[in-house]
């Protein structure tokens, strides 16, 4: 028996990394799952590779390893049409949908005044726009549903404390904490709990993007805004963060919404 038994988990940016050990985790568990990625390039300023369908595949066939359900597609977060197509198979295929992880995001670095407008435009876009669009796909069918749910956003240490060279994330990391609180507070009433997670680095493609290192090389006095407290691993596991979805997916959480939970080696606090 797990603790979502019988219940479905929408799961974006689900080919690798974070997401896919969120969708593999909740299906571990017994959540069916819709899950979502571009599977392709985003931005010409993202200096990691880009997820695959084979990426998203290999997703798949974890979750049915686990004996889970999936319905696993390509979809863009920035396109509303797609999103809420999907949405509608899933339910339509699972019956219901309980819980949200919206994960998707990028990374990409620069001096503020140095970004393109292509790179601070297209980062917003993907991760606070894709957001709420995500959530707007997902939350119709929540409600209807009838039987409460949780929404799990994941943000960053940067949407606390923001980082030098990053401030086209920041400013998408710092509006996903303004929509949690907003869609907390208009949800409520349906039983719907959001909050979000802030990680630190977390041992992904993403996470250990050489395109960091050079900037903190051309820009060395950037580094002391880096720091942790906790220094015996610099980056998490993605099982680490998984841990906190499941809690904020699960009844163990049920007295919080709105809040933000940071997963963050203590980086907020030095």
């Amino acid at each position: 028996m797990g603790q979502f038994d019988g219940k479905v988990a929408f799961v974006t940016g689900a080919a690798r990394g974070q997401g896919r050990t969120h969708a593999v985790r909740l299906a571990r568990e017994g959540a069916s799952i819709i899950a979502v990625d571009i599977c392709g390039p985003v931005s010409e300023h993202n200096t990691y590779e880009p997820a695959t369908m084979d990426d998203l595949a290999e997703t798949a066939r974890l979750v049915e390893a686990e004996g889970g359900k999936i319905l696993a597609e390509q979809a863009d977060v920035r396109d509303s049409a797609q999103l809420s197509a999907v949405v509608a198979r899933g339910v339509e295929q699972f019956g219901r949908l309980d819980i949200v992880v919206a994960n998707a995001g990028i990374c990409n670095w620069n001096r503020f005044w140095e970004m393109p407008d292509e790179q601070w435009e297209t980062l917003i876009d993907v991760n606070l726009t894709g957001t709420w669009k995500t959530l707007k796909a997902a939350v119709p069918a929540m409600i209807e549903g009838g039987r409460g749910g949780s929404i799990i956003v994941v943000s960053s240490v940067a949407g606390i404390k923001p980082l030098p060279g990053q401030a086209n994330y920041a400013a998408s990391k710092f509006g996903l904490v303004g929509l949690t609180q907003a869609a907390a507070k208009e949800l409520g009433e349906f039983n719907i709990r959001v909050n979000s997670i802030h990680p630190y680095g977390v041992k992904t493609a993403m996470g250990t993007d050489a395109g960091s290192l050079v900037l903190l090389e051309k820009h060395p006095h950037y580094l002391s805004s880096f720091g942790t407290i906790l220094t015996d691993n610099p980056l998490a596991d993605t099982e680490d963060i998984a841990e906190a979805v499941l809690w904020l997916a699960g009844d163990g959480s049920r007295t919080v919404t709105g809040s933000q939970v940071a997963l963050d080696m203590g980086n907020t606090k030095v």
